[in-house]
């Protein structure tokens, strides 16, 4: 992909995964219906953890985690058409004790679409509660590199 967009941060060590946008996701306006972003966000994920080598089909056995969503958010400057072919960037910007935050980034032939976060919550396999992030998993998540600019307090 090539970087155009002036207020795009560096692509080194950020997942990527182009996606197709299907006729169904599409509204009477012409563009992506907003509820769809968070589904290509979470099969991105998904194949973020499996280009780290820890599928999440991995995670209840061999790290007794599993990991929800407590938040999420987007902020859009643009939006997906039918006939784009985008981006979807994933990329750890913060890992904290018992939560970590990835942030996304929508790209279009290197414009940023949308940017947002979802921060997960690790809880242990037995469901008795949050839990501290195992090794394997801070290692998984690799450097921080946050896609979004810092909110002014």
């Amino acid at each position: 992909m090539t970087q155009t967009d002036p207020q795009a941060p560096p692509l080194d060590g950020v997942y990527t995964q182009t996606f197709v946008p299907r006729y169904y996701e599409i509204d009477g306006q012409g563009v992506m219906f907003n509820m769809w972003y968070l589904g290509y966000v979470d099969a991105a994920v998904d194949g973020f953890f499996e280009a780290r080598g820890l599928p999440h089909a991995e995670w209840l056995d061999g790290l007794g985690v599993q990991a929800h969503v407590a938040h999420a958010e987007i902020d859009w400057a643009s939006s997906v058409r039918y006939t784009d072919r985008p981006d979807v960037l994933i990329s750890p910007s913060r890992i904290g004790g018992k939560s970590f935050t990835l942030d996304f980034a929508f790209r279009r032939d290197g414009e940023t679409i949308a940017t947002g976060c979802a921060v997960y919550v690790t809880v242990a396999a037995d469901g008795s509660g949050t839990t501290p992030l195992p090794d394997g998993l801070v290692k998984a998540l690799g450097e921080v590199r946050p896609l979004r600019a810092a909110k002014p307090a």
